[in-house]
């Protein structure tokens, strides 16, 4: 992977002075162009061995280029606050929007090599990092995005060459600190644990480049000529169609029998058992939400459901539990323009709680497979990849600590029907009731298809669906708070 990095690359000084001028200029009119279209993010990784020139490389592009469309992103030790969710949490914040180029330096590979050289984790360990790394960078590229990965490369020789000079000028000697040089003792490490992730992680879509980084002015050369390439060549041609193949259809049962309707709907139970089975569960949540091993967790509930299932109502008796202090409710509706901007999961990740804290999404991310798979919102392609970056989102939650509660509540088309026309009769319901309502509710075998597909393919063991039976409004209540109350408490099991 390195070998075209260890020869002995150089540019001369007249060269540099004669490309420089017309590269920023070009450069430049590529970041307006982008600007102005707002077609696709420009993500620039920036990786690469210590010493190797790496934020010498990155001021060079900050100031050859408009600050007002650049982000630019680096990632030290992690804060308390980022420790206390997922670890790719701090990338999704950083990633830019579709118009801005965004340089994330030291970005989503550093801590794998870095955990893996320090010896914390295990090869295996590494690999189901890689994993990760290659699913969400796919992720990116079919969401538009345009990822160019560079890797700042010198071998060691070069490498302690070049920490003597950096810490011998007093203007540089602050790059190298005891952790540079701890580092460059490791060299063998990283060279070891880098060649095997960015092999692994240079795919067709997104391909490492590996730079040198022995001469100043070849480094930045190589970096700034490949960035105006790939910027230039996606805005010069014709938006096409990413995926032009269709998916195999998902049709439903021959049989007509599916997930949804196997359930009986209408399930009894009285105002005095609601009662009673609602103050004992609401008293057992309110205990677990201050108990001592609630700050190591968080939870994320997610309800979705049929038009008028009575989800506002379910959520209600879950706050009624709980501090206002230590829950956040997400209502989801269609995306602003900020969030068109973003990957489709970036709005759901930025409100991911704290360990100690609950977040309740009314609607979620399902909204991809649900509504924008039957309004034809987006792309047949665009959905069907989703169920897999579902599970990855999921799985990267519960694999932080995160107590995922997913509820479908489901009514018939008859329940439906008697309770928007008593939304429609009762004043301080009418807001409850739009056109779009009436609307959807003529694509109802086409939602039921939607949902029973949802079901299949996300209902993982870590994140699994529960299907509440919702004709009864007391029965629904008390299914989620139940459920929700069983689900922290095995999370408090396995601690």
């Amino acid at each position: 992977m390195f070998d075209s990095a260890n020869l002995d690359h150089t540019i001369d000084k007249d060269t540099w002075n004669r490309e420089a001028p017309r590269l920023r200029e070009a450069l430049l009119n590529a970041q307006y162009d982008l600007a102005q279209s707002k077609r696709f993010p420009v993500v620039v990784v920036i990786g690469g061995v210590e010493g190797a020139g790496k934020s010498e490389t990155v001021n060079l592009l900050s100031e050859w280029m408009d600050p007002r469309h650049l982000l630019v992103q680096a990632f030290p030790d992690a804060t308390d606050e980022e420790r206390e969710r997922p670890r790719m949490w701090r990338y999704w914040r950083a990633l830019p929007p579709r118009g801005r180029v965004g340089i994330l330096f030291g970005a989503w590979h550093s801590q794998p090599i870095l955990q893996r050289v320090l010896e914390r984790t295990s090869e295996a360990e590494l690999d189901q990092h890689i994993a990760g790394i290659q699913r969400f960078e796919r992720m990116l590229c079919d969401e538009g995005a345009l990822l160019l990965k560079f890797w700042f490369h010198l071998t060691k020789k070069q490498q302690r060459k070049r920490l003597r000079a950096l810490a011998a000028d007093p203007r540089t000697a602050w790059h190298v600190t005891e952790r540079e040089r701890k580092y460059a003792r490791l060299y063998d490490r990283f060279a070891s644990a880098a060649e095997h992730l960015t092999r692994a992680t240079s795919t067709g879509e997104a391909p490492w480049i590996v730079v040198s980084g022995q001469c100043d002015r070849y480094r930045d050369l190589t970096v700034a000529r490949t960035l105006l390439a790939a910027m230039r060549e996606r805005l010069d041609e014709a938006p096409v169609e990413r995926f032009a193949d269709r998916n195999p259809p998902l049709l439903p049962p021959a049989d007509g029998l599916n997930v949804v309707r196997a359930l009986h709907l209408a399930q009894p139970m009285t105002r005095a058992t609601y009662d009673k089975d609602l103050g004992r569960l609401q008293g057992r949540l309110a205990a677990l939400s201050r108990d001592r091993r609630f700050a190591r967790a968080a939870v994320v509930a997610v309800f979705e459901g049929n038009d008028a299932a009575g989800k506002g109502g379910a959520i209600r008796r879950v706050t009624g539990a709980l501090d206002a202090r230590l829950y956040q409710g997400v209502s989801v509706a269609a995306p602003t323009e900020e969030e068109r901007a973003q990957p489709y999961l970036w709005r759901f990740w930025r409100h991911l709680p704290r360990r100690g804290r609950v977040v309740i999404f009314d609607r979620s991310w399902y909204g991809r497979v649900l509504v924008e798979r039957v309004e034809g919102f987006c792309r047949e392609p665009d959905w069907m990849r989703a169920y897999g970056e579902i599970n990855d989102f999921e799985k990267q939650m519960a694999d932080s600590g995160v107590v995922v509660a997913k509820f479908w509540l489901a009514i018939d088309a008859d329940q439906q029907l008697e309770r928007f026309k008593a939304r429609e009769e009762t004043a301080f319901k009418r807001f409850k009731i739009t056109a779009e309502d009436w609307r959807n509710r003529e694509k109802w075998d086409a939602y039921e298809v939607a949902v029973c597909d949802m079901i299949d393919r996300t209902s993982t063991p870590l994140a699994p669906w529960t299907l509440v039976e919702a004709n009864n409004k007391y029965h629904a209540r008390v299914k989620v708070l139940r459920t929700l109350v069983k689900a922290v408490e095995d999370a408090f099991d396995a601690m």
